[in-house]
């Protein structure tokens, strides 16, 4: 019988720097999409807040930390990154894994804007879009969630089918703002 070898949808990969920025695979632990029964968004909401202290987050936002964050995924829509979902969350929305379907990634340095001018057609200035903020969006040609985390820290999420290209995409485009430097 053939052995089965669990592998992160970046097989290990080492963080990569170019420049001022660096790439780094996340594991983000369980992901579990929540999308509220019609007419449910508020008891969602609240038996979320209840059962994991995080507040659930507004369309464009993030709440939450590492560990435990609660990212917009889309009109009443959250994705539960880090731990278990309570299943009495059941009664007001479906629940979903999603922790086989994504891929992550965090990209933090002084050029990060820059970078990703380069790759998502939305304007992640720091001016514009504060930490907390979120958006699905497309990276390059992959649909893909931009979180900032911090400062000078993004957290990107795209399909598992995705991760080698937006890896090699990433790659290319923090090469060329470091060449510019």
């Amino acid at each position: 019988m053939a052995e089965l070898i669990a592998k992160t949808p970046f097989d290990g990969m080492a963080p990569v720097t170019h420049g001022s920025v660096t790439l780094r695979e996340v594991d983000l632990g369980v992901l579990t999409s929540i999308a509220p029964l019609k007419g449910q968004g508020k008891a969602a909401a609240a038996a979320f807040k209840e059962a994991h202290g995080i507040a659930w987050p507004a369309p464009n936002r993030a709440t939450g930390k590492e560990g435990g964050r609660a990212i917009w995924f889309g009109r009443e829509t959250v994705l539960l990154a880090g731990p278990h979902v309570d299943a009495r969350l059941a009664e007001h929305a479906a629940l979903t894994d999603q922790s086989d379907g994504w891929s992550a990634v965090e990209l933090s340095g002084a050029d990060v804007e820059d970078v990703l001018a380069r790759l998502i057609p939305v304007d992640l200035s720091a001016a514009t879009f504060k930490r907390g903020h979120t958006a699905r969006s497309q990276v390059q040609h992959m649909n893909g969630s931009i979180t900032r985390t911090g400062a000078d820290t993004f957290l990107i999420l795209v399909f598992r089918s995705m991760a080698g290209t937006l890896r090699h995409d990433l790659e290319r485009a923090m090469a060329s703002v470091a060449t510019r430097r």
